[in-house]
């Protein structure tokens, strides 16, 4: 066999190699004062939140796991701990995987109440489409993408875990199935503890399997 040969089966071997990439949205938080936390630090995982973290791990404990990253805020680095603890793996830390910045970090916006009734901020949310009161859209989806695309490399021919945030996995998602990235809030498919799974043959997304094996949740609950 040539050379030549040699090349083309590895590549034929490479692009049948099936991967999965599960992004994996953090658990329940506890945030009694229900501001908007965004990256703002030592916001943990709530009774519930551990709970959700703990069933996640058990609905993969038989999966071909080799790899486990997260963003670096602690709710998504507590989400990965049962996963990593049950497969024998170290939790990477990928900051491509953290929130999206947001100007009202640290303050309630509930519609109706707090920092949306006050004319001071109205400015902020004169672009919804950018959007205007924070990280740009296409800026998430594609450090989500790097994310993942390293995430994959790493589990090549297995499977890998990747924990993130709500914006962030819905945004990528959307980007991943061509969508326009602006949309409302109130209608992101991405619940707690909910696994956004990505296969892949060779570096070829063929699927996107949504589920949410910790049960379903409201996305517009404030400090979830």
């Amino acid at each position: 066999m040539t050379d030549a040969d040699n090349a083309s089966a590895a590549d034929h071997r490479h692009s049948d190699t099936r991967t999965i990439v599960h992004v994996l949205r953090h658990g329940e938080v506890h945030n009694p004062s229900g501001i908007l936390y965004g990256r703002l630090p030592n916001f943990r995982l709530s009774t519930n939140g551990e709970a959700q973290a703990r069933t996640v791990a058990l609905a993969l404990a038989d999966h071909d796991i080799t790899h486990v990253v997260a963003s670096p805020l602690q709710r998504a680095q507590e989400t990965a701990a049962p996963i990593a603890e049950k497969h024998g793996l170290p939790i990477g830390t990928d900051a491509n995987l953290i929130e999206a910045a947001n100007d009202f970090e640290g303050l309630k916006v509930s519609v109706g109440d707090g920092a949306l009734r006050r004319p001071r901020h109205w400015w902020k949310l004169r672009d919804p489409f950018t959007p205007s009161w924070g990280e740009p859209y296409l800026q998430i989806a594609h450090r989500m993408l790097a994310a993942v695309n390293a995430a994959r490399v790493a589990a090549a021919g297995h499977e890998a875990v990747c924990v993130s945030h709500q914006l962030p996995v819905w945004t990528l998602r959307r980007f991943l199935q061509g969508e326009r990235l602006w949309h409302d809030p109130r209608n992101r498919q991405c619940g707690l503890a909910s696994l956004t799974s990505l296969v892949y043959e060779g570096d070829t997304l063929v699927d996107i399997i949504y589920s949410e094996p910790a049960g379903a949740s409201d996305p517009r609950v404030t400090g979830a």
